[in-house]
């Protein structure tokens, strides 16, 4: 599952058990990207905070599923096939549309975001996502103005910043520490986005 010691949830107490019982899917399942924090339950909190604020919090307006579709990207990009799987599942059951969700995925494996089945913002928005998940010392007051110019408002570029920021962590923590998928139930997320204190795993 991992490449370090990890607490199983059976074996867990204290924060570390309590923490578990927030996030756990059906059987009592913890991600294993989770479980790589049981050594130090106070990261596996901080972490599962931002996630839920960043990518499921209802004061977001941009799509939740299109946030899906730029995490898939960066973690496409920085290769990390945990993120990609889980979060393509995720994307594909929020957009509802299976044949629109292999499209993107299939642009998304070539590299090529003028491909994908999304408007012309959603793919200006991968494009901002793709220079910053690549170069990001090379970002300049132009990149943002190219989203205000398709539409986006400055608390939705905020959202993508934070979103492909997040990813970066997110990939680095999987790939650093060899998350696999196995024993996870892929796609499962925190529904609840009314509630930023609710962060169990449907």
């Amino acid at each position: 599952m991992t490449w370090i010691a990890t607490v199983p949830f059976e074996q867990a107490t204290g924060k570390l058990k309590r923490l578990y019982e927030r996030i756990t899917g059906p059987g009592n399942n913890v991600d294993n990207i989770m479980m790589a924090h049981s050594l130090r339950p106070h990261t596996m909190e901080g972490h599962m905070a931002i996630y839920k604020h960043v990518l499921h919090h209802s004061g977001n307006t941009v799509p939740k599923w299109f946030l899906e579709v730029l995490g898939v990207w960066v973690s496409a990009l920085n290769k990390c096939d945990y993120c990609e799987n889980h979060h393509f599942a995720g994307m594909k059951r929020l957009l509802g549309d299976d044949a629109r969700a292999d499209a993107i995925r299939s642009a998304i494996s070539a590299a090529d975001v003028e491909a994908a089945p999304l408007d012309t913002g959603q793919r200006a928005a991968l494009r901002y996502a793709q220079k910053l998940t690549r170069t990001p010392g090379d970002m300049e007051i132009a990149d943002v103005q190219s989203l205000r110019a398709v539409g986006f408002d400055d608390g939705q570029i905020l959202e993508i910043n934070q979103v492909v920021s997040y990813f970066a962590y997110a990939n680095r923590t999987v790939l650093g520490l060899g998350c696999s998928t196995e024993g996870d139930i892929i796609g499962l997320s925190p529904g609840n986005s009314d509630d930023p204190d609710d962060w169990g795993h449907r």
